[in-house]
């Protein structure tokens, strides 16, 4: 593993504020455009940086945390500051860990068969759905609209969510039902309302539909991480515009982010990979970056990441988000550590949830914890249970409705003190209502980390070491097949945790190479080939695995968990300088990109219909058509790209004709109209 450095940098220039709030860190980072060497890898300079626990209950504490450490290492005056941009990974650690508000999905001409498509019904879970009678044809013509069922539901629905998702049948070709229905739902109840055609102008109803529902649940939390930082760059006075990383590495405003924070899901990862490319100036790289709760491995290519052209995948759900083509793994120095059951020497098993380590959980609160951890290990024998706490996190009370009775029960006996699991649970009935609650983030289960094993190596030591050796040590006592210790001191545990990690992460980045390599289809072979390759397995077919490119780690524990990288990857590992705030770099070196799409169709011969944004008119020339096409596009863009924050876009516009040819004659299909406006954030004067 080599360490690149930055060069020393020179004078002085505007600052910019960096900000990454991440599931277990919210990280700060003020950056000097044109401070330093002009020209390679590094232009600019890290004038300070900082770190501070997210603090879910309230984000202005975490992010006042950061922020104000890195302005008294830098010695400067907030005033100085002309542009905050902020990435973060809480709506993608939300859908990896099943987290959200409770929605209420409204499905405008579709029937109930359609929830079984592209995983919508597993995504809807217990959330409430309606059908109305509606929608459109692939050319935009209505069925006959009935919200009778939506009026009906609509006092009820009130009191147990906490937002709507619209999705009428072919509304990118016309969306006049969802707009009815939106304006029905936000008079009636003011409720925030998500409709399909706002966020995508691709077909395919179901997956429209899932997107749509992805996005009502992350309102609320993405509303509360830009009003908690609104309220403190206010009260700091810094008076410049707030920027958020899209999930394509693109910058929006913080108005445009949360009408649509589906959007930046994968927005941590896209500003990491805009920053890894600025700080070591690698054009062909994977990157992989560990976090508290993910691994998110993507690769880059001539300077630019990936794009998934299908979609972004998160939690095991395609979307319809324009997103780098990055693949999320629920593994990170945060990840549960569990055992492979039934084995007679089970496995270390890692993630995919998220805990609260108990080195940090300790530090918090040290008595409740330690005396719990002790009582426990005073017992005879090992508990499935040892070890785990739960603790509420702190949201608003109006994010608990909906709950069932056992639900509310359980969570009116969890409070701000962590409690015990073992004193907490009678039954294992109530085991599931606990993750339940977890699922929906109104708990937190703290219990043994790869963190925790860092600790007790003494590898890591911003927690309380002490809390984590307990822990390891009643890790160390559980049972294998043959009920032995699994380990023979919270040392030795300790360290298999940290090697499991290490060669999971090479997994996941070979992983990755398959499928960027088109082998996806075939990932339970791939994974197979992997294993054996890493293990250097001495069967008779001898096998190697080697990247064509160096890994850049990205993430503050990736010196730790990837200095064992590169044998087990056949390349280099490379560690920036900065690594530990690559995100919060990339949110300030990147660029704002939006685009718009139109539609025109031919539904039936000589007329030529034009869906564009939410208008649909028809004309009886094509050319005319194309022309009218062009012009919205260019014009939403152009709007578009004003409201997310840009007063400088360049604005390009390309028309893809699908056409036949009928006896040498020329038949016009339709024709996909985009534009996209890029350029340089607004900042303040």
């Amino acid at each position: 593993m080599t360490t690149k450095t930055k060069p020393q940098s020179f004078a002085r220039s505007p600052l910019f504020l960096g900000i990454d709030t991440g599931g277990t860190y919210t990280d700060a980072v003020l950056w000097s455009e044109t401070e330093g060497p002009q020209q390679g890898p590094n232009k600019g300079k890290v004038l300070a940086k900082a770190k501070s626990l997210t603090t879910r209950h309230d984000l202005a504490v975490g992010i006042s945390g950061a922020v104000d450490a890195v302005l008294a290492k830098a010695g400067t005056d907030p005033a100085a500051i002309k542009l905050v941009s902020m990435s973060t990974t809480l709506a993608t650690n939300a859908l990896v860990e099943g987290q959200g508000g409770r929605v209420a999905l409204i499905m405008i001409g579709f029937s109930e068969a359609d929830l079984a498509r592209d995983g919508l019904k597993t995504a809807l879970g217990t959330d409430p759905v309606v059908f109305c009678p509606g929608g459109h044809d692939v050319h935009g013509n209505a069925a006959k609209l009935d919200l009778s069922a939506l009026e009906a539901a609509l006092p009820e629905l009130e009191k147990s969510v906490s937002g709507f998702a619209v999705c009428a049948y072919f509304a990118t070709r016309n969306p006049a039902h969802e707009i009815t229905a939106r304006d029905l739902i936000r008079e009636k109840t003011g409720l925030p309302v998500t409709a399909s055609h706002e966020l995508s102008a691709k077909l395919g109803g179901p997956r429209r539909a899932l997107t749509t529902l992805l996005n009502a649940r992350l309102i609320s939390m993405i509303d509360r991480l830009v009003a908690a930082t609104e309220g403190f760059l206010e009260a700091r006075k810094i008076a410049a515009p707030l920027m958020v990383v899209r999930g394509d590495g693109a910058l929006v405003s913080a108005a445009f982010a949360r009408q649509r924070p589906i959007e930046t899901i994968l927005s941590g990862p896209a500003a990491s990979l805009v920053g890894a490319h600025h700080m070591t100036g690698l054009d062909n790289a994977m990157v992989s970056d560990i976090g508290g709760t993910t691994t998110d491995v993507a690769v880059l290519d001539k300077g630019r990441p990936r794009l998934d052209p299908e979609g972004a995948t998160v939690g095991g759900f395609r979307t319809m988000v324009e997103a780098v083509a990055m693949r999320t793994f629920g593994l990170g120095g945060d990840s549960e550590v569990t055992l492979e059951d039934g084995a007679l020497n089970p496995k270390i098993l890692l993630g995919p949830r998220r805990l609260v380590p108990l080195a940090l959980a300790g530090m918090m609160h040290t008595e409740a914890v330690t005396l719990e951890l002790e009582r426990q290990l005073r017992s005879p024998n090992p508990g499935r249970m040892d070890g785990r706490f739960a603790v509420r996190t702190g949201v608003p009370d109006r994010l608990a409705a909906g709950l069932t009775g056992a639900e509310a029960r359980l969570y009116e006996v969890i409070g701000a003190t962590p409690i015990a699991v073992d004193k907490l649970l009678t039954s294992n009935a109530q085991n599931a209502t606990l993750n339940r609650l977890v699922s929906r983030g109104l708990v937190h289960v703290a219990g043994f980390t790869p963190s925790d094993a860092a600790h007790v190596l003494g590898k890591q030591a911003n927690w309380d070491a002490a809390t984590a050796r307990l822990g390891a040590e009643l890790f160390a006592r559980r049972r294998d097949g043959r009920g032995q210790a699994i380990a023979a001191s919270p040392e030795a545990i300790s360290e298999r945790v940290l090697v499991t990690l290490t060669r999971w992460s090479a997994e996941y980045i070979l992983e990755t190479a398959f499928a960027e390599d088109g082998l996806d289809g075939a990932s339970t072979v791939a994974h197979a080939l992997v294993q054996r390759a890493v293990d250097a397995h001495p069967g008779i077919a001898r096998l190697s695995v080697a990247l064509d490119r160096p890994v850049i780690g990205l993430g503050a524990s990736a010196p730790l968990h990837y200095a064992g990288l590169p044998p087990l990857i056949g390349n280099d590992c490379v560690v920036p300088e900065d690594t530990d705030v690559a995100n919060a770099l990339g949110a300030v070196v990147g660029q704002v990109r939006v685009s718009a799409e139109a539609r025109v169709s031919q539904p039936k011969e000589g007329l030529f219909r034009v869906a564009s944004g939410e208008t649909v008119r028809d004309f009886l020339d094509e050319a005319a058509a194309i022309a009218s096409a062009e012009s919205d596009v260019r014009a939403i863009a152009a709007g578009r790209a004003r409201d997310a924050g840009t007063d400088s876009a360049e604005i390009e516009v390309m028309t893809e004709f699908r056409v036949s040819t009928v006896e040498g004659q020329r038949m016009f299909i339709e024709a996909h109209v985009v534009a996209v406006a890029s350029g340089r954030p607004r900042i303040a004067v």
